[in-house]
């Protein structure tokens, strides 16, 4: 069987849902497809055209190595959710980067996209971009708890900066991928993410389990502001 290999680059463009949605139904005839590469970051794509490009990719069912920038758009927790669920049906997904950047998909956006990537068995390499997404405890906890079902991870790069997952979230995180047991190589950056020490205390006391650790860098950088009386 041959392999395809295919790159589109449609960034800083007027693309929206019906034009990502047809690119989804046209990608999804290309069943052979094994390397994808995708730039739609700063368009107008909302919900409808995120839950449409992942319908697509579902069929792309050969489909081992995947880079999709969709950052810049306008999507929520429905269209995350829904791509989701179209990358869940990718069995022979290895090698994913996926930027969601400067969009809104929230708590469940966070969950539901994390429980797509739950179903992905054979992903070991996943970088995973959310940076400002109004993702709270309950979104970090819930990607978490759904990356530890990704068994064979070995490299992970997750950025979730500026964002509101707190001391709880923190920890949730942690607590799920401790649970990656095939984990390596790890980079973590929680930047202006209001971590306090119990947060701090609870990431790293879950990932001491991770036993396989080999590489980890974490930024939980967070500015510090102090009032003066005068």
């Amino acid at each position: 069987m041959q392999k395809l290999v295919y790159q589109a680059l449609f960034f800083y463009n007027k693309v929206d849902d019906k034009g990502a949605s047809g690119l989804g139904s046209a990608l999804a005839k290309c069943i052979n497809l094994s390397n994808l590469t995708l730039d739609l970051h700063y368009n107008k794509i909302g919900d409808e055209g995120a839950s449409g490009l992942g319908s697509g990719l579902a069929n792309c069912i050969n489909l081992s190595n995947l880079k999709l920038d969709l950052s810049l758009n306008k999507i929520g927790r429905v269209g995350a959710s829904g791509l989701g669920s179209g990358l869940a049906k990718c069995i022979n997904l290895s090698n994913l980067t996926l930027n969601l950047d400067k969009n809104q998909i929230g708590d469940e956006g966070a969950s539901g996209l994390g429980s797509g990537l739950a179903k992905c068995i054979n992903l070991s390499n996943l970088t995973l971009e959310l940076y400002e997404n109004y993702i709270g405890a309950i979104g970090a906890s819930g990607l978490g708890s759904a990356l530890a079902n990704c068994i064979n991870l070995s490299n992970l790069t997750l950025n979730l900066d500026l964002n509101q997952i707190g001391d709880e979230g923190a920890s949730g995180l942690g607590s799920g991928l401790a649970k990656c047991i095939n984990l390596s190589n790890l980079q973590l950056s929680l930047y202006e993410n209001q971590i306090g020490n119990e947060g701090a205390s609870g990431l790293g006391y879950a990932l001491a389990k991770c036993i396989n650790l080999l590489n980890l860098s974490i930024d939980i950088w967070q500015k510090q502001f102090i009032c003066i009386g005068l």
